[in-house]
């Protein structure tokens, strides 16, 4: 039975999401079809793996390949605890704050309409600090944006979260702390922005039908939309940790998920309003409805980088830095070092469980031999490091296609045979194996 409950609910026997297609297939956009049905065939030894053979009781292991799609929870959950540990290196060792910018309930179908409004949202939020900060402080600060497009009951609700440095560079290129934050005149300045960016960025004939929407939203919200900025405290890289893996997070973990009885879906939230943990339960297209709208558009960049963390000015600045604070003696930049992402090996090692390689048998390490992928919808040996290897790989293929060709087998292995092989102590059996 498949463990992932999510997967579960789109792909087990009842057929929810092909049910869901054929229901709306005109609506749904390209990119969530593409996305959902990576997330099918995620970790599925069909399309493709790497072979690992116990050098001691020559133990086979296939590792297959994951899809590293933006829908998947597996591969979300891996990647955003590694982009935050790259984070944690890379940015400037200063205290920073982690800005919440909000919108008003009513405004939040007219950008899951206008879904290019998201952009422009996340570019505005920014502007609005960059330029507070170079209004109040007179320095460039420096931002890392995330859009969450969800809520806690996984609804549509668009919301940007940054990672702002509490001070920034300076003209003469010095590093000057400032760590104030006036939510009141932010929140009202915010307001505005938001109700001029939506304004501006549809069409003469959409704005005027949803010119009773922005004036509601001006009306009811006399203090601005909602801005929330609290104090970090602890250590720098701890802080920096935690609200990278916040600003990266998928829509919904699966944790979360309590109950799922074939047609009803019953997850965990928090409530904002009492701070109370709640339950809900949707039926499995309502469920779906939600969550793939939460799937951003083809090459559509949910993480942005502004100010001294842009990528076109983040190393001048740091250049710039690292000679002021050899004469003040304030370290905030780290040594440059080359960052490199971790291997899943690694990464299972440090998230404290027993390394993969370890056979569990004999306590020997299992020895990259070769592996599979994927070319043109066919299966394809990308590397096989012997014969024996290559012979077991073809092995595999046929049995995971189905095709069975006994004397074009017979013809390699008398090819592969009509030598001796010259046994060694480190040599695999691997046709001992099934």
């Amino acid at each position: 039975m498949e463990t992932n409950i999510l997967r579960r609910i789109f792909f087990d026997k009842h057929q929810h999401w092909e049910a869901f297609k054929r229901k709306h297939g005109a609506k749904i956009r390209p990119i969530v079809i593409k996305e959902v049905e990576k997330f099918r065939d995620c970790g599925d030894i069909k399309n493709g793996f790497k072979l690992f053979v116990c050098e001691g009781c020559h133990d086979v292991r296939k590792v297959p390949y994951r899809c590293k799609g933006r829908f998947c929870t597996t591969c979300s959950v891996g990647e955003s605890e590694e982009w935050s540990r790259l984070l944690t290196e890379d940015v400037l060792q200063v205290n920073h704050r982690h800005v919440i910018f909000t919108i008003d309930e009513g405004l939040r179908d007219v950008f899951l309409l206008h879904r290019h409004l998201l952009k422009d949202l996340m570019d505005a939020s920014a502007r609005l600090l960059t330029d507070f900060f170079k209004k109040k402080a007179k320095v460039t600060p420096g931002i890392i944006a995330g859009l969450h497009t969800f809520g806690s009951r996984v609804n549509f609700n668009p919301h940007v979260h940054m990672l702002v440095t509490m001070g920034g560079l300076t003209e003469k290129g010095e590093w000057k702390q400032y760590d104030f934050l006036p939510f009141t005149m932010l929140r009202k300045q915010w307001q505005t922005v938001v109700l001029k960016l939506i304004r501006n960025g549809v069409s003469p004939r959409e704005k005027k039908r949803i010119q009773p929407r922005l004036q509601k939203a001006f009306t009811n919200n006399g203090e601005g939309f909602y801005v929330y900025a609290p104090k970090q405290r602890g250590k720098i890289k701890e802080q920096l940790r935690y609200i990278g893996r916040y600003i990266r997070r998928p829509a919904i973990g699966i944790n979360r998920i309590e109950a799922y009885d074939g047609q009803f879906v019953t997850f965990k939230y928090k409530d904002k309003t009492d701070g109370k943990d709640k339950s809900e339960t949707v039926s499995v297209e309502e469920f779906i409805s939600r969550l793939i709208r939460h799937i951003p558009d083809e090459q559509f960049k949910t993480i942005r980088h502004y100010g001294m963390y842009s990528r076109r000015s983040k190393n001048l600045c740091k250049k710039v830095l690292s000679t002021w604070q050899q004469k003040a003696r304030r370290w905030v930049v780290k040594v440059k070092k080359t960052l490199r992402r971790q291997t899943w090996r690694e990464r299972i090692v440090a998230s404290g469980k027993k390394d993969p390689l370890v056979c569990q048998r004999c306590e020997c390490y299992y020895e990259y031999k070769g592996e599979v992928c994927l070319e043109d919808g066919k299966l394809e040996i990308k590397v096989a490091l012997c014969k024996t290897t290559r012979a077991y790989l073809e092995r595999v293929i046929n049995d995971l296609t189905g095709i069975k060709n006994p004397q074009k087998r017979k013809e390699k292995e008398e090819k592969y045979n009509h030598k001796p092989v010259q046994e060694t102590e480190r040599q695999l059996c691997l046709f001992g194996v099934s």
